[in-house]
């Protein structure tokens, strides 16, 4: 038992701790209860599902018929699974007015997003990307090709944080999940409407979306959708000093570049949902999504050419040096772009006796993107060197099946069994040419394959005492992958049996005070593009510009792994958490780059592959605490604190350190953020700080990266006029901070830097919300 003062001063103490540092930041206003997740979420663990409260009033006056509907709300969802899992609603997605879901997600716990602040990249858990974090669409995985940047949060009711992996999901999750749940809002009454204008550097950026929900007899909808334009403007500059080997001697190039592009991206979202209910009680719930998007973008880049010369190996003395011609002064290219994506959803739920049931979802999907672009290069009198033109055209389909059947069993416990299948297949047509010539060895071919995944899975959630509950879950998952190209078949095939234990023990006299620990196994298959791309020339050899080729033997990456968390939840919808996990990675996959010898057997060519490299491991803390401020200072001000901390260790086998690390894992990133109601105002103003420190990466024991600090400051404020209406401002990236990167290489035959700046902007946004 625990005692109460020394609790409450102990939680305190941690929250007083983690306000220190330049933490994240959320949401002032107590959540929104949730609809029932039985209905919303088929694929929800039944343990975590919350029965809809119903009942009836009668007067004699007046007999009326009074259903209330009530659920657990976002952290209750989460304190009742037995699987670690974090649930961010429309609050948190609404907050800050975003334009695009990585500016939301870059400030839940854990997860960083890669690139300069305001144009995207990739999302990654615990720092690690490149599919070592899996992202899901309604439980499904996204299709190849897809940006979650490209995705408004409009359109999302939902985004789940799963840190260890489960069996129902597909264990790809060596750093966890992600699942992205579009809207679901069938059951409410009002048209819902937001319109926002976003500025950033004198341009505009529209953005209507639109939600119309309806019922006719047993069949309810939710029609959704939105429409969107932006235009940017980016500017950057590399610098380069290289000293290195060539046929011709010592070769020395000095120089500074300038980029600048301008892009104007217009696109379209719809997610309407249906949902139908039989006289038998079965449900069906199809959901539709379409996205299409236009890019055209126009880039100029300046070369200014300090020096590049070459040092006659007769006379290392440097005297005798020949000024190197061809050097390209000025480039200008542009590039048009389209992507269409769409994709269906679905899911039949029949209830048997005992509280038993059958899911069973369906979909599949289309893709396709075309793509074009020129580039001109000129010398420094004005002379075209040369013409590239490229173009790309891919095809993306798939259809997928699984279900999941669940039944109570014995003395609490809940048995789960079921399967995924699914197949894909893409076709890719790709020509380059460089002043009219094929610019890569195999410009021109054709490039088909397919993709078959099965997996079948069994798992069991059981409460051995009042303070203690189980999850264990066996999952197996085989993928095979078949190309053709050039005349030549390639041919992958992969299985990984993942065991997945889960336990939470609730400590006795401590309320909702709880200890999780999870033990999985998990697991990285090779990308597409990794197992069997297109073989490409460089028709400038060097280590940066090195031929390519895929893999086809690379073996999946696997993963055992290990979490252990303590939660304490607060009174007024508030958590205090620590999770520490820990990775051990076999079969690691890296690119290679290496000098070739050629089949005439006197040259050598620089030649990036996907090779598997050993053994990596890592771990990390992290740390997270919300609460609003009256929950220890009653008389305070109404404040929400929102914060976490991440810190993160890594180690590659076989490369030197002390930065050996996993490729682009930062040490460290934190969130800190405020929420403010003013009494006796409709008014609520918050801002968040987002940081991640600079860090550097050992790739080889040539080679390191280096990665500038991210500060990115958000404001906000928003009014409330009446329960329909409000209005929201806000400012995201105002510091607008310069964003470095760069690439030092010291080897036998090479020594370069390449140092990268680019600038960002704040881009302002209004919105309107409307209720009809």
């Amino acid at each position: 038992m625990y005692p109460k003062f020394k609790l409450s001063s102990l939680t305190l103490a941690i929250a007083g701790v983690f306000s220190i540092a330049p933490f994240a930041y959320s949401q002032s206003t107590p959540p929104e209860p949730q609809k029932n997740t039985e209905e919303t979420n088929p694929n929800a663990n039944a343990k975590d599902k919350a029965p809809v409260k119903k009942t009836d009033a009668a007067s004699k006056d007046n007999v009326q018929k009074v259903t209330i509907s009530g659920g657990r709300t976002d952290l209750e969802e989460r304190r009742q699974s037995t699987a670690a899992k974090m649930i961010f609603g429309r609050e948190e997605l609404d907050r800050n007015g975003d334009s695009n879901l990585g500016e939301v997600l870059k400030r839940l716990p854990g997860v960083t997003i890669g690139g300069r602040p305001g144009r995207g990249g990739d999302i990654r858990m615990r720092g690690m990307g490149n599919g070592y974090t899996q992202i899901l669409i309604n439980g499904e995985r996204a299709p190849r090709g897809f940006s979650m940047d490209s995705l408004t949060p409009d359109q999302v009711e939902r985004i789940e944080i799963i840190r260890g992996a489960v069996a129902e999901f597909s264990t790809q999750a060596i750093a966890g999940t992600i699942n992205i749940v579009l809207r679901e809002e069938y059951k409410q009454k009002d048209i819902d409407l937001k319109l926002s204008m976003g500025y950033e550097q004198g341009r505009l950026a529209p953005n209507v979306s639109l939600t119309v929900p309806g019922e006719i007899g047993s069949l309810s909808y939710a029609l959704s959708g939105s429409v969107f334009q932006n235009r940017q403007h980016d500017d950057g500059s590399t610098y380069t000093n290289s000293v290195g080997q060539s046929k011709d001697g010592l070769e020395t190039l000095i120089q500074n570049q300038y980029d600048q592009t301008n892009r104007k991206t217009t696109g379209i979202h719809l997610t309407p949902r249906f949902n139908y209910k039989f006289e038998n009680g079965d449900t069906l719930m199809v959901q539709p999504f379409l996205m299409n998007s236009r890019s055209d973008s126009s880039t100029q880049s300046n070369v200014n050419l300090i020096d590049h010369y070459t040092v006659d190996p007769a006379d290392p003395s440097g005297t005798k040096r020949t000024a190197t011609n061809g050097d390209f002064a000025l480039a200008t290219s542009s590039a048009h772009a389209e992507t269409t994506f769409l994709r269906g959803f679905g899911n039949w739920q029949h209830k048997f006796e005992g509280n038993a049931k059958l899911n069973i979802k369906f979909g599949g999907g289309l893709g396709k993107m075309d793509s074009n672009s020129l580039r001109y290069q000129f010398d420094k009198d004005g002379k075209q060197l040369d013409l590239i033109s490229d173009v790309n055209n891919t095809k993306d389909s798939s259809l997928n099946t699984g279900g999941k059947f669940t039944m109570p069993y014995g003395e609490g416990h809940t048995l789960a069994a079921g399967w995924d299948m699914e197949a894909g297949k893409r076709s890719q047509t790709r020509i380059s040419l460089d002043n009219g010539k094929a610019q890569f060895a195999e410009s021109g071919d054709n490039l088909d394959a397919s993709t078959r995944r099965l997996a079948v899975f069994a798992q069991d959630e059981f409460d051995i005492s009042p303070q203690f509950s189980a999850y264990a879950g066996l999952r197996w998952e085989g993928i095979k992958i078949s190309s053709t190209s050039a005349g030549r078949a390639i041919d992958n095939t992969s299985s990984v049996w993942s065991p997945l234990l889960h336990g939470v023990w609730r400590i006795p006299g401590a309320g909702k005070d709880q200890i999780r620990a999870s033990l999985t196994q998990s697991y990285r298959a090779p990308a597409l593009n990794d197992l069997i791309a297109l073989p490409s020339t460089s028709n400038q050899n060097s280590y940066y510009r090195p031929d390519r080729t895929g893999n086809p033997f690379l073996k999946p990456e696997l993963s055992k792994g290990i979490d252990l968390a303590f939660e304490h939840y607060l009174t007024r919808a508030g958590i205090i958490s620590a999770n520490f996990f820990v990775r051990d990675i076999n079969n690691l996959i890296r690119r290679k780059t290496e000098e070739v010898l050629q089949p005439d057997g006197l040259t050598k060519k620089w030649v990036s592959s996907p090779v598997n490299i050993g053994h990596a491991n890592t771990k990390g803390i992290e740390l997270e605490a919300k609460f609003q401020l009256q929950e220890f200072f009653p008389d305070g001000p109404a404040l929400d604190v929102r914060s976490n901390y991440s810190r993160f260790w890594s180690s590659v086998d076989g490369i030197v350190g002390p930065n050996n690390r996993l490729d682009q894992q930062p040490k460290q990133t934190a969130n800190f953020g405020l929420d403010y109601r003013p009494t006796g105002i409709p008014l609520t103003v918050g801002g968040s700080i987002n940081w991640t420190p600079a860090y550097d990466i050992q790739n080889s024991n040539s080679q390191i990266t280096t990665t500038g600090i991210k500060r990115q400051l958000d404001l906000y404020g928003l009014w409330k006029f009446n329960p329909n209406l409000q209005m929201r401002l806000s400012a995201n990236n105002l510091r607008a901070n310069d964003y470095q990167s760069g690439s030092i290489v010291n080897s036998e035959t090479v020594n370069r830097i390449d140092y990268n700046t680019s600038k960002t902007y704040t881009t302002w946004t209004l919105r309107v919300e409307m209720k009809l």
